[in-house]
């Protein structure tokens, strides 16, 4: 007799071994519930076996109503036998269903299933935690025995790992799937607003430029976009971008002017491990922009030792990093930007004239807000509709007169100038209409004549210091000497404007 228990014993065992590797073959959770109520059926000689689910958030029970079937069938997990073994983690043998109190009666009346044995166990994972309740219903010969017992409860401590770990897939899954429903909604969002390149404006001069952007935006020319501090520059970069062939690959800006000239090299190119001490390896801009498109702001900022380097690459289409040997291949559009006059940059010789022809193949120029106060109305309720969606604030709007000071007003910072009052407003106003009285004291004075005219006789470069230093005066004066504040008004960093007020010796 113990030879063949042994053997029986054996048997099982290696049928219990099969069904492991099945359930650990199938990653579909409702697929698996199928797989393992069919092979519990056919080792415990039964007519059903279920699977059932414990959902602790609502402290229900859920289970596949039928082999292959979507619907599910949820209870209260303190009810029916699948319950009480949840609540106790005890087997539970019945071998009378409709004369133990314990019995849920509903489900049968439900499915039409006379339910007459039961044999149910917990489903414990491998921290000891019940997920569930393993039920088998109807011994085809006689009832469940202590032998049963073992192969469902052996059988549950192995479907409890390939539950855990098809739900774990399925989570991940759903996530992978939520990321790229939130890429694809980011996307057709970025698309939406470039879709009229972000560009705002209906007059002429801003319509050249959105019909030049039009025009460019699938080549391979390198753009070079001018125009003082908050005019848009980055706007049109971006839109350049977002609208070309390139708009899914990266779009990297650097501020050249906001960089230490010792990290400029590595910041662009990129750095090797080792070249000094806990020096970590690093990827450069003009990598991480492959495939896309670098934006280069304050190009005119650049030591001529920078600007050699970065013509060698827009000729060779590599860069060699700090500390490398090997050159790396790089495909790069580049658009760079200044408020600087180049021309007059190449004549002081602060800027390389071959390097300015080869950025310069499109240029674009942005101009100042004194030139387009016709664009200052629809700007402004643009900033203004922007801020209250941005904020969920209650809908706000513009006086007339309110309008009408902020079209005369001296705008040195431009646009962006422009759209930080209109945030302040926004969020100091007392009403949902934006009157004269919430203006304050932070709306630059109009000047008689907006644009300096130059002395007789006065050459370009010399009628262009003339401008950046009466804008740096202004601005210091303006802020009362606050070099962040005046800093933030010209569009600079604090160093550039250091660096600016340095240049011109002003105190």
């Amino acid at each position: 007799m113990v030879p063949a228990r042994q053997s029986e014993l054996n048997e099982k065992l290696s049928e219990i071994l099969a069904i492991c590797r099945k359930m650990n073959s199938e990653r579909d959770l409702s697929a698996l519930l199928d797989l393992i109520a069919r092979e519990a059926t056919a080792l415990l000689d039964c007519d059903r076996a279920s699977i059932f689910i414990l959902d602790r958030e609502k402290n229900e029970l859920w289970s596949k109503v039928a082999l292959g079937s979507d619907e599910i069938l949820r209870f209260d997990a303190r009810m029916g036998i699948a319950g009480a073994a949840v609540l106790t983690g005890r087997t539970i043998n019945v071998r009378d269903a409709y004369s133990d109190p314990r019995f849920y009666t509903a489900i049968d009346g439900q499915t039409g299933y006379r339910t007459r044995t039961i044999l149910a166990v917990a489903v414990r994972n491998l921290r000891g935690e019940i997920i569930g309740a393993f039920e088998v219903l109807n011994k085809r010969e006689g009832v469940f025995i202590l032998r049963d017992e073992e192969t469902l409860d052996a059988l549950a401590s192995h479907a409890a790992i390939a539950i855990e770990t098809a739900q774990l897939i399925g989570e991940l899954r759903r996530s992978q799937d939520e990321l790229v429903q939130q890429n694809a909604h980011l996307w057709r969002e970025v698309e939406s607003k470039y879709s009229n390149h972000g560009i705002i404006g209906t007059g002429q001069k801003i319509e050249q430029v959105v019909r030049l952007v039009e025009r460019i935006r699938d080549s391979l020319v390198n753009v070079l976009i001018t125009g003082e501090s908050g005019t848009g520059k980055e706007m049109v970069a971006k839109a350049i971008h977002y609208t070309s062939s390139r708009a899914r690959r990266p779009f990297v800006a650097l501020n050249c002017a906001a960089l230490p000239e010792a990290l400029l090299e590595s910041e662009l190119f990129g750095i090797e491990k080792g070249v000094a001490t806990g020096v970590q390896p690093r990827m450069g801009q003009f990598q991480k922009a492959d495939g896309g498109t670098l934006f280069l702001d304050e190009i005119g900022d650049l030591s001529l030792v920078a600007q050699a380097k970065i013509l060698r690459v827009l000729q060779e289409r590599v860069v060699e990093r700090v500390g490398g040997r090997a050159p790396v291949p790089v495909d790069v559009r580049l658009l760079a930007a200044t408020n600087k006059d180049l021309e007059a940059e190449i004549a002081r010789g602060a800027f390389r004239e071959d390097l300015y022809y080869r950025i310069k193949v499109i240029h674009i120029h942005m101009p100042p807000l004194r030139d387009i106060r016709e664009e200052i109305p629809l700007l402004a309720n643009h900033f203004l509709k922007e801020y209250c969606r941005e904020t969920k604030a209650e809908a706000s709007e513009f006086s007339a007169a309110v309008l009408r000071k902020l079209t005369s007003a001296a705008w040195p910072g431009n646009v962006r100038q422009l759209r930080n009052e209109v945030m302040r407003l926004a969020a100091c106003a007392r009403g949902a209409i934006i009157q004269e009285d919430d203006l304050g004291e932070g709306l630059p004075q109009a000047r008689p004549d907006d644009s300096p005219t130059p002395r007789k006789h006065q050459t370009l470069k010399a009628a262009v210091e003339d401008l950046e230093r009466q804008m740096l005066h202004d601005a210091l004066v303006q802020t009362k000497n606050n070099q962040q504040q005046a800093a933030k008004l010209l569009g600079l960093s604090r160093q550039g404007l250091i660096n600016k007020l340095k240049r011109y010796a002003i105190g």
